[in-house]
């Protein structure tokens, strides 16, 4: 059933990784330039594997714990761009020349967030399933 709670919130993921990066900067150096998601390539990929992982893991309505396993792995691919972000914004300067950290570092943040509650969603989908079955 494609109607259900976590349909909302793993669109809403797919929206934040396919979309957002792209059109919300990360970054800006010292020498001005705004860093986008699709200037550093290994990053737009993995924000394109995650919004691609979200709009699968919706077509899984049937298989509940699949859904659960690749809504898990796309939170570990957003935590390992959520590092990569806290490691590059530790190593900006914020000396005299000041760089500024974009909105776009807390797409991961929001990502995760919405991703733990479609999990939180679906176990209650399961354990309903389980629990109507042993009445049977």
């Amino acid at each position: 059933m494609i109607q259900r709670i976590q349909t909302v919130y793993l669109g809403l993921v797919a929206l934040f990784t396919g979309l957002l990066p792209f059109y919300v900067s990360l970054w800006t150096g010292i020498d001005g330039n705004t860093v986008f998601a699709m200037d550093i390539s290994w990053v737009a990929v993995i924000f394109a594997a995650s919004s691609a992982l979200a709009i699968i893991t919706i077509f899984l309505f049937k298989n509940r714990k699949n859904q659960f396993v690749f809504n898990r792995l796309n939170i570990v691919l957003n935590l390992f761009l959520l590092g990569f972000f806290v490691y590059r914004s530790l190593n900006l300067s914020g000396e005299t020349s000041v760089s500024e950290k974009g909105i776009g570092m807390l797409i991961p943040v929001f990502s995760i967030v919405f991703l733990v509650l479609a999990n939180r969603a679906i176990k209650k989908d399961e354990d309903l399933v389980k629990s109507v079955d042993r009445l049977r």
